[in-house]
């Protein structure tokens, strides 16, 4: 088995396949967003990974759907609890990996990840259930059956956090799994396949294959044995996703972009909507959530403004290992160059600049400024498009209809900011805005119980709650005659 070790942590490069490693001649190099630092060369997959994975997914399926909803959820328990143990691991391999805060990963993120497990295998054991209800004395009984093997790609901004909102119901559900991480960030996943086995998940209940989207991934979602995909990244991928999807007529779960609103009307505490404000460059920006179009009432536009800039001014940017540090590096330098690209050229299109703007100079390497751009053009890509990095900007409104109108003009419907000192006046806004999940005075404030999924182009489906094993369960209703029985 290929290993490398990272700070003093054996982790396998190898995919896990039916609960062994399998390594491939090709692979792809591994690098942290942090200083460059190489990390190792993981296997990079194909077909014929993809074809074993899915096969040794298929024949454990059985036994893991036999298992039954509580048997299931001893183990995920298990696994939840193992999440726990290792969280300082798993915390220092994801922030090498991906660049994001040390602390974050410690003090929310990986806790997440367990909570994740947890929490869906709590509510499939106590919480799937309908009440039976009557037809004319029929019975009607309402059932989640398990599907068959999903498919689960996941991103790179929160790898093992967002596989495990995937996993997790997946899972629970009586599913079987082939996960296919980003290629920029496969550490977390690797460590995870291992946990599953000390967890007692069974041999080819969770599968691992490393590689590329136009290798690995269309492999994997072009399958007949799959049953079930959950997709997490951008739009353009998503339609490849659902041109492959369609030649089975396979269902797929898609959580995509966002370009999403910040509305600031003019009743708003303007040192908690500066806050909020700021809270947007969280990860480097790289949060499908974040709220990157400001659109602020015209008559507190200017005081907003010089607030914001005053309170941005303040972030520490530097290496995310370090407490002190606020934001990290972008991803990858792939990356790096698309956000830069989108400012370069909304300077050149004679968009005003008043925060950032440009590569941090002192830290160089993949530390991009945190950015503002003030009134940019309505129809310019940099107002429009998805730049997933440390880059807001900023426009004005003068009546709640023009706020309403400049929110929903976008492809995209994920989430909403709105910020108000009065309940009526922030109720009317919300009820007209087009998203899945709207934060009022406040962000980032998620339920698992709750639906969580984009309108429009921002994807497709919703997860939490039961509504994560509508997707990954075959719903099914069982009508009983009251008539018939030889008793």
């Amino acid at each position: 088995m290929k290993t490398i070790v990272i700070s003093g942590i054996d982790i396998s490069t190898s995919h896990f396949i039916d609960g062994e490693r399998v390594a491939s001649e090709k692979t792809f190099r591994n690098t942290s967003p942090i200083d460059g630092q190489f990390l190792g060369d993981f296997s990079c997959g194909g077909s014929g990974e993809v074809d074993l994975a899915v096969k040794a997914a298929r024949r454990a399926f059985p036994a893991w759907r036999d298992l039954g909803a509580s048997g299931r959820g001893e183990l995920l328990e298990r696994l939840a609890k193992l999440i726990e143990e290792n969280i300082e691991v798993l915390a220092q391999i994801e922030t090498l990996d991906n660049g994001a805060l040390l602390r974050s990963h410690r003090k929310g993120v990986m806790p997440r990840a367990a909570a994740n497990i947890r929490f869906f295998a709590e509510w499939a054991r106590n919480e799937l259930n309908h009440e039976p209800f009557e037809t004319r004395g029929h019975t009607n009984n309402i059932s989640w059956d398990p599907s068959g093997v999903a498919a689960l790609i996941t991103p790179w901004n929160a790898p093992l956090m967002l596989a495990t909102w995937k996993i997790g119901p997946a899972l629970a559900a009586g599913d079987t799994v082939v996960l296919k991480p980003a290629e920029w960030t496969p550490l977390s996943a690797s460590y995870f396949a291992d946990l599953t086995i000390k967890a007692g998940i069974p041999k080819g209940v969770f599968n691992v294959v490393f590689g590329h989207g136009d290798e690995a991934g269309a492999a994997l979602t072009k399958h007949p044995g799959i049953s079930r995909i959950s997709f997490t990244g951008s739009v353009p991928t998503a339609k490849i996703i659902a041109k492959a999807a369609a030649d089975n007529l396979t269902p797929v779960s898609f959580e995509l972009g966002g370009k999403s609103p910040m509305i600031v009307l003019e009743d708003a505490d303007l040192d908690l909507a500066t806050t909020i404000a700021v809270e947007q460059y969280d990860n480097a920006g790289q949060v499908c959530l974040s709220g990157t179009r400001l659109l602020v009432h015209k008559n507190i536009a200017d005081k907003f403004a010089e607030m914001f800039v005053d309170k941005a001014k303040q972030i520490k940017q530097g290496d995310p290992r370090l407490e002190e540090t606020q934001i990290g590096p972008q991803i990858h330098g792939d990356h790096f160059a698309r956000i830069s690209g989108f400012v370069s050229r909304a300077k050149h299109e004679g968009a005003q600049i008043v925060l950032g703007g440009k590569p941090n100079e002192e830290l160089g390497g993949l530390f991009y400024q945190p950015t503002l751009v003030m009134k940019p053009s309505l129809d310019s890509e940099i107002f429009r498009d998805e730049i997933f990095g440390p880059v807001l900007c900023m426009q004005t409104f003068s009546n709640d209809d023009e706020a309403i109108d400049l929110a929903n003009d976008t492809e995209f419907g994920l989430a909403a900011i709105v910020v108000s000192g009065e309940r009526e006046h922030a109720a009317k806004i919300t009820k007209n805005l087009v998203a899945g999940t709207i934060w009022v005075n406040c962000f980032f404030v998620r339920d698992l119980r709750a639906p969580f999924g984009g309108s429009k182009k921002s994807g497709i489906g919703r997860d939490g709650g039961t509504w994560s094993f509508d997707f990954y369960a075959d719903v099914k209703n069982t009508v009983i005659a009251p008539n018939g029985w030889k008793d």
